[in-house]
């Protein structure tokens, strides 16, 4: 099989490739920035003149892009979509219920949520961990030792967020009604509410601040597209500089962000980060790393997750409710559901360190039997074979 692969910024690009090399899968790849997912008349010819050229039998990519699914469509070949984020506003669009799509979410609800609306080709798949590649950088490391921390946090404080610069505009009930939707969901481990807080009233009351731009295919609305790209930035920003200024007023804490970081009072900026070569480093030499869920994500398990387990890393995260179908509370990660439980939990277990190095290793050896790159492959590739031989 030779797959024709559209590849963007995402990060587990490679290792989706060496799974598909170890696999016995042949691959293209092709990259190109875009400024509309939906349609880009060049763009898809061009894909369909590298499809035909390399006689591809499929095409893939992580996340959706709606002017795939024309060219797929017009080829008869499949489309195969791994989501990493959720919602994924693109795919809320009416190409996604053609035929030659074959969606494998990383979240539940999301695969819920499409499979009521009516698409057929949908699945649920966690993300992945490549523990081969990680070991290697991990082994071959000379300068571990500077990496190493009492408790590290590895991503944004999206201190840049659009709630930030509308709500001035907004009137004071607004003001208030919001602040306390963002105040409420940090108060929510496992689940989301801001969606639900957009009442019609209050929608309506908002169209007049906040305009909504979508394309002739989508399906998306106001109050999907407020709650995440609006609220849930600002809930995660609000949720991250507490949890690590509280932290911080009893542990040495440490961020390694592109973020503004001048505000995070006693917390110490590590700077920024290379994935591949430095990331690794740190999610090993820390004694607790740190992962917080943008409430965006409603019950899967972000990248991070994955990383920081690969690493041999110790993990503290918030409650996501996939978590008890793969890990085991306190055996392979610890889960935390308030700052004042996370602070607690914090200083039970860099006081009890051969505690923390076997939750870390049983979360390692975990990811390495059961959740690597050629399982989720061999899976995705066995679902979709299966169903194209239905068609024929």
């Amino acid at each position: 099989m030779r797959i024709l692969v559209y590849r963007w910024k995402a990060y587990n690009y490679l290792d989706i490739f060496e799974a598909f090399s170890n696999l016995g899968y042949e691959y293209v790849t092709v990259e190109q920035d875009l400024e509309c997912y939906d349609e880009d008349p060049e763009f898809e010819k061009q894909l369909t003149g590298l499809i035909l050229q390399e006689k591809c039998d499929m095409v893939f990519t992580v996340n959706y892009f709606a002017l795939i699914t024309t060219v797929c469509t017009r080829l008869r070949i499949p489309y195969v979509v791994w989501t990493c984020d959720n919602p994924l506003i693109s795919m809320y669009n009416r190409k996604v219920f053609e035929n030659c799509n074959y969606f494998f979410t990383f979240d539940k609800t999301n695969f819920l949520e499409f499979t009521g609306m009516g698409v057929e080709h949908i699945w649920h798949l966690p993300l992945a961990v490549n523990t081969r590649r990680l070991d290697f950088v991990l082994e071959n490391g000379t300068d571990l030792p500077a990496y190493q921390n009492e408790i590290a946090f590895v991503g944004s404080l999206y201190e840049r967020n659009s709630y930030d610069m509308l709500r001035p505009e907004l009137p004071g009930y607004l003001q208030g009604y919001f602040d306390a939707a963002i105040w409420a969901q940090q108060c929510i481990n496992g689940g989301n509410i801001l969606e639900e807080m957009l009442t019609v009233d209050i929608l309506e009351q908002l169209q007049e601040y906040f305009k909504l731009e979508k394309s002739k295919d989508s399906f998306s609305d106001l109050g999907l597209i407020f709650s995440t790209t609006v609220l849930g930035f600002k809930t995660a920003a609000e949720q991250r500089r507490r949890a690590l200024i509280e932290l911080a007023k009893k542990y040495p804490v440490t961020i390694y962000s592109n973020s503004n970081t001048s505000e995070l009072f006693r917390v110490r900026y590590g700077g920024s980060l290379d994935y591949w070569s430095e990331m690794p480093k740190v999610f090993y030499g820390s004694r607790i790393n740190l992962n917080f869920t943008i409430p965006n994500i409603k019950s899967g398990l972000p990248l991070r997750i994955w990383d920081v387990l690969g690493c041999k890393g110790f993990l503290m995260t918030n409650f996501q409710a996939e978590i008890p179908y793969y890990f085991k509370h306190k055996e392979d990660l610890v889960c935390f559901e308030s700052v004042e439980e996370l602070t607690e939990l914090a200083g039970y277990y860099l006081a009890h360190e051969e505690e923390r190095r076997q939750i870390a290793e049983n979360g390692y050896r975990k990811v390495c039997m059961l959740h690597t790159y050629e399982r989720r492959i061999t899976e995705m590739m066995e679902i979709v074979q299966r169903h194209v031989m239905k068609k024929e």
